[in-house]
Protein backbone atom coordinates (compact mmCIF):
# COMPACT_ATOMS: atom_id res chain seq x y z
CA UNK A 1 0.00 0.00 0.00
CA UNK A 2 1.39 3.40 -1.02
CA UNK A 3 2.23 5.57 1.74
CA UNK A 4 0.87 8.65 -0.20
CA UNK A 5 -2.57 7.72 0.18
CA UNK A 6 -3.34 7.87 -3.70
CA UNK A 7 -5.89 5.78 -3.13
CA UNK A 8 -7.89 7.76 -1.11
CA UNK A 9 -10.35 10.66 -2.02
CA UNK A 10 -9.96 14.00 -0.83
CA UNK A 11 -6.51 13.71 -0.18
CA UNK A 12 -4.75 17.16 -0.82
CA UNK A 13 -3.24 17.26 -4.30
CA UNK A 14 -1.59 20.78 -3.82
CA UNK A 15 1.02 19.63 -1.25
CA UNK A 16 1.19 16.10 -3.02
CA UNK A 17 2.29 18.16 -5.97
CA UNK A 18 4.68 20.18 -4.60
CA UNK A 19 6.55 16.85 -2.85
CA UNK A 20 6.81 14.90 -5.59
CA UNK A 21 9.36 17.86 -7.09
CA UNK A 22 11.44 16.17 -4.18
CA UNK A 23 10.58 12.88 -3.58
CA UNK A 24 11.59 10.41 -6.93
CA UNK A 25 9.23 7.63 -5.44
CA UNK A 26 5.97 10.01 -5.62
CA UNK A 27 6.96 11.17 -8.80
CA UNK A 28 7.16 7.32 -10.25
CA UNK A 29 3.72 6.45 -8.39
CA UNK A 30 2.38 9.58 -10.07
CA UNK A 31 3.35 8.40 -13.38
CA UNK A 32 2.62 4.67 -13.21
CA UNK A 33 -0.97 5.82 -11.32
CA UNK A 34 -2.13 7.31 -14.07
CA UNK A 35 -2.53 4.23 -16.18
CA UNK A 36 -4.27 2.59 -13.13
CA UNK A 37 -7.27 0.54 -13.63
CA UNK A 38 -8.42 2.03 -9.95
CA UNK A 39 -10.74 5.39 -10.54
CA UNK A 40 -9.78 6.65 -7.61
CA UNK A 41 -5.99 6.39 -8.08
CA UNK A 42 -5.73 7.21 -11.76
CA UNK A 43 -8.05 10.92 -10.99
CA UNK A 44 -5.78 11.47 -8.00
CA UNK A 45 -2.60 11.45 -9.88
CA UNK A 46 -3.73 12.90 -13.34
CA UNK A 47 -4.92 16.32 -10.84
CA UNK A 48 -1.34 16.06 -8.87
CA UNK A 49 0.28 15.50 -12.91
CA UNK A 50 -1.51 18.52 -14.38
CA UNK A 51 -1.14 20.85 -11.22
CA UNK A 52 2.93 19.61 -11.73
CA UNK A 53 2.41 20.42 -16.02
CA UNK A 54 0.66 24.06 -15.62
CA UNK A 55 3.14 25.17 -12.61
CA UNK A 56 5.86 23.55 -12.92
CA UNK A 57 5.87 22.60 -16.76
CA UNK A 58 9.90 22.44 -17.37
CA UNK A 59 9.98 19.81 -14.62
CA UNK A 60 7.61 17.17 -16.44
CA UNK A 61 8.41 17.99 -19.93
CA UNK A 62 11.32 15.06 -19.61
CA UNK A 63 8.49 13.03 -19.50
CA UNK A 64 6.53 14.15 -23.03
CA UNK A 65 7.17 11.16 -24.45
CA UNK A 66 5.28 9.01 -21.77
CA UNK A 67 2.28 11.25 -22.48
CA UNK A 68 2.64 11.45 -26.20
CA UNK A 69 2.26 6.82 -25.33
CA UNK A 70 -1.15 7.78 -24.26
CA UNK A 71 -2.21 10.01 -26.68
CA UNK A 72 -2.47 7.22 -28.87
CA UNK A 73 -3.91 4.67 -26.39
CA UNK A 74 -7.03 3.00 -26.98
CA UNK A 75 -7.84 3.24 -23.95
CA UNK A 76 -10.00 6.80 -23.54
CA UNK A 77 -9.45 7.33 -20.28
CA UNK A 78 -5.49 7.33 -20.68
CA UNK A 79 -6.20 9.84 -23.75
CA UNK A 80 -8.25 12.21 -21.94
CA UNK A 81 -4.95 12.56 -19.55
CA UNK A 82 -2.67 13.52 -22.37
CA UNK A 83 -4.69 15.64 -24.19
CA UNK A 84 -4.53 17.68 -20.85
CA UNK A 85 -0.96 17.44 -20.09
CA UNK A 86 0.17 17.32 -23.04
CA UNK A 87 -1.30 21.07 -23.52
CA UNK A 88 -0.23 22.19 -19.92
CA UNK A 89 3.31 20.79 -21.07
CA UNK A 90 3.45 23.38 -23.97
CA UNK A 91 4.20 25.55 -22.36
CA UNK A 92 8.05 24.49 -21.53
CA UNK A 93 7.98 22.72 -25.43
CA UNK A 94 11.58 24.42 -26.10
CA UNK A 95 11.57 21.36 -28.83
CA UNK A 96 8.67 21.83 -30.95
CA UNK A 97 7.44 18.34 -29.85
CA UNK A 98 3.89 19.11 -30.15
CA UNK A 99 4.21 20.20 -34.16
CA UNK A 100 5.40 17.18 -34.72
CA UNK A 101 2.16 15.14 -33.17
CA UNK A 102 -0.19 18.50 -34.33
CA UNK A 103 -2.40 16.38 -36.72
CA UNK A 104 -2.54 13.76 -33.82
CA UNK A 105 -3.89 15.49 -31.15
CA UNK A 106 -6.27 17.19 -33.83
CA UNK A 107 -6.94 14.32 -35.20
CA UNK A 108 -8.99 13.60 -31.96
CA UNK A 109 -11.31 16.12 -32.76
CA UNK A 110 -11.85 14.30 -35.99
CA UNK A 111 -12.07 11.26 -34.37
CA UNK A 112 -15.82 9.72 -33.46
CA UNK A 113 -15.54 10.23 -29.78
CA UNK A 114 -17.25 13.05 -27.77
CA UNK A 115 -15.29 13.02 -24.53
CA UNK A 116 -12.14 13.11 -25.79
CA UNK A 117 -12.64 15.55 -29.04
CA UNK A 118 -14.72 18.40 -26.38
CA UNK A 119 -11.08 18.48 -24.82
CA UNK A 120 -8.97 18.60 -27.30
CA UNK A 121 -11.01 21.73 -28.96
CA UNK A 122 -11.19 22.91 -24.83
CA UNK A 123 -7.44 22.69 -24.34
CA UNK A 124 -6.64 24.51 -27.64
CA UNK A 125 -6.77 27.77 -25.72
CA UNK A 126 -3.99 26.75 -23.37
CA UNK A 127 -2.07 25.77 -26.46
CA UNK A 128 -2.59 28.96 -27.81
CA UNK A 129 -1.16 30.93 -25.00
CA UNK A 130 1.92 29.00 -25.06
CA UNK A 131 2.27 28.59 -28.96
CA UNK A 132 1.21 32.06 -30.31
CA UNK A 133 2.33 31.27 -33.74
CA UNK A 134 0.21 28.08 -33.88
CA UNK A 135 -3.00 30.66 -33.40
CA UNK A 136 -4.69 30.98 -36.89
CA UNK A 137 -4.38 27.15 -37.57
CA UNK A 138 -6.14 26.11 -34.08
CA UNK A 139 -8.82 28.93 -34.58
CA UNK A 140 -9.83 27.53 -38.41
CA UNK A 141 -9.57 24.35 -36.90
CA UNK A 142 -12.16 24.84 -33.83
CA UNK A 143 -14.73 26.56 -36.49
CA UNK A 144 -14.53 23.75 -38.55
CA UNK A 145 -15.98 20.84 -36.49
CA UNK A 146 -19.00 20.44 -39.33
CA UNK A 147 -16.12 19.27 -41.35
CA UNK A 148 -13.35 18.19 -38.79
CA UNK A 149 -15.60 15.85 -36.47
CA UNK A 150 -17.01 12.74 -37.54
CA UNK A 151 -19.28 11.61 -34.40
CA UNK A 152 -22.98 12.21 -33.62
CA UNK A 153 -22.14 15.82 -30.97
CA UNK A 154 -20.68 18.11 -33.43
CA UNK A 155 -23.16 20.46 -31.92
CA UNK A 156 -22.21 19.58 -27.92
CA UNK A 157 -18.38 20.14 -29.13
CA UNK A 158 -18.83 23.42 -30.58
CA UNK A 159 -19.98 24.45 -26.96
CA UNK A 160 -16.28 23.81 -25.66
CA UNK A 161 -14.63 25.38 -28.79
CA UNK A 162 -16.59 28.29 -28.04
CA UNK A 163 -15.34 28.34 -24.28
CA UNK A 164 -11.64 28.13 -26.03
CA UNK A 165 -12.24 30.74 -28.32
CA UNK A 166 -13.54 33.01 -25.46
CA UNK A 167 -9.88 32.82 -23.78
CA UNK A 168 -8.26 32.92 -27.18
CA UNK A 169 -10.36 36.37 -28.28
CA UNK A 170 -8.45 38.79 -26.72
CA UNK A 171 -5.26 38.40 -27.95
CA UNK A 172 -6.67 37.46 -31.53
CA UNK A 173 -5.76 38.40 -34.98
CA UNK A 174 -9.15 37.72 -36.77
CA UNK A 175 -11.49 39.18 -34.31
CA UNK A 176 -14.81 39.07 -36.80
CA UNK A 177 -14.16 35.53 -37.92
CA UNK A 178 -14.61 34.21 -34.75
CA UNK A 179 -17.40 36.39 -33.65
CA UNK A 180 -19.55 34.88 -36.77
CA UNK A 181 -18.94 31.63 -36.27
CA UNK A 182 -20.48 32.44 -32.45
CA UNK A 183 -23.26 34.36 -34.05
CA UNK A 184 -24.37 31.21 -36.05
CA UNK A 185 -23.95 29.14 -33.28
CA UNK A 186 -26.78 31.13 -31.01
CA UNK A 187 -29.06 28.76 -32.63
CA UNK A 188 -27.36 25.63 -32.63
CA UNK A 189 -29.36 22.18 -31.67
CA UNK A 190 -27.21 22.19 -28.52
CA UNK A 191 -28.98 23.99 -25.22
CA UNK A 192 -25.03 24.15 -24.16
CA UNK A 193 -23.92 25.57 -27.39
CA UNK A 194 -26.42 27.92 -27.78
CA UNK A 195 -25.54 29.25 -24.07
CA UNK A 196 -22.12 29.03 -24.35
CA UNK A 197 -22.39 31.71 -27.58
CA UNK A 198 -24.71 33.82 -25.75
CA UNK A 199 -22.15 33.98 -23.29
CA UNK A 200 -19.54 35.18 -25.50
CA UNK A 201 -21.64 37.71 -26.83
CA UNK A 202 -22.28 38.89 -23.89
CA UNK A 203 -18.30 39.10 -22.76
CA UNK A 204 -17.11 40.03 -25.97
Amino acid sequence: MSEYQLDQKDIDVEKLAQKALNHEDLFQELLNGVRSKDDTIRQNCFKILEIIAENDADFLYPEWEYFQGMLYSPNNYHKFIAIYILASLTRADKDNKFESIFNDYYGILAGDKTMTAAHVALNSSVIVHNKPELQSKIIDILMSIDDVHNGKQKELIKAYAIEALMKIYPDADDKEKIEEFVKVQLKSKSPKTRNMAQCFLDRC
